[in-house]
């Protein structure tokens, strides 16, 4: 489902998958991160997901003009984990909310694996 919004000169849509390629781009920008994460419900094991792909560890939901995001990433070894998923979130929401003009009611990171070089 899309985010939609009226006004007297017509209507705009955006739609989710546009969203969470934004929060996607986003999100590989912040430092720590290896990449996106895709979780496979039949083995539960994380894989780390290829640029083309980056959509397919988020997931967006809308409800009442507000926007919640589900990320699944792979942060580097060794690095804060929660200073990473506090810079995601504030990144996030700050590329998304200014890209669409709609609010981002909550960012939600699911840290899925660590990788050691």
């Amino acid at each position: 489902m899309a985010i939609k919004t009226e006004n007297d000169n017509g209507a705009i849509v955006v739609s989710e998958n546009v969203i969470a390629r934004i929060a996607g781009v986003a999100t590989s920008t912040c430092y720590g991160v290896v990449g996106m994460a895709y979780k496979s419900t039949s083995d539960s094991i994380a894989a780390l997901l290829k640029w083309d792909s980056i959509t397919k560890g988020i997931k967006v939901n809308t409800e009442d003009e507000k926007i919640s995001i589900d990320l699944h990433v792979i942060v580097e070894y060794g690095v804060n984990i929660k200073v990473i998923c506090e810079s995601i979130i504030g990144n996030v929401k700050y590329a998304v909310e200014t890209a669409t003009g709609f609010k981002v009611g909550k960012v939600t990171v699911n840290v899925e694996g660590v990788r050691i070089d």
